[in-house]
């Protein structure tokens, strides 16, 4: 899921990941990765919210374009049946999910 706040004050974008717990399952950490860090899978990690979900938010700069997936345990890649629209990713079979601000 994925939640988009402009802000008025500058040109960001406070954007909120989430994943639900069912999509999850028995990962132990799970992250959202992407330009915006790097694919860096330390830099954004999921936090367990009251509501079951695991989210994270940042804010995003508008008028950019922005690959994005999540990762769990490092090894399960997992998109978000959210994202804007979906591009082939550069570096496997996958698709990338794509976050237009």
């Amino acid at each position: 899921m994925i939640e988009k706040t402009y802000l008025k004050t500058k040109p960001e974008c406070k954007v909120k990941f989430s994943l639900p717990a069912e999509a999850i399952g028995d990962a132990n950490k799970v992250s959202v990765v992407g330009d915006f860090n790097n694919w860096d899978k330390e830099a954004n990690p999921l936090r367990k919210q009251k509501s079951g979900l695991y989210a994270s938010t940042m804010n995003l700069e508008v008028d950019h374009t922005y690959q994005f997936r999540y990762v769990a345990d490092n090894t399960l890649w997992i998109n978000d049946e959210m994202a804007d629209a979906y591009v082939p990713s550069p570096v496997s079979h996958d698709s990338n999910g794509v976050l237009n601000l």
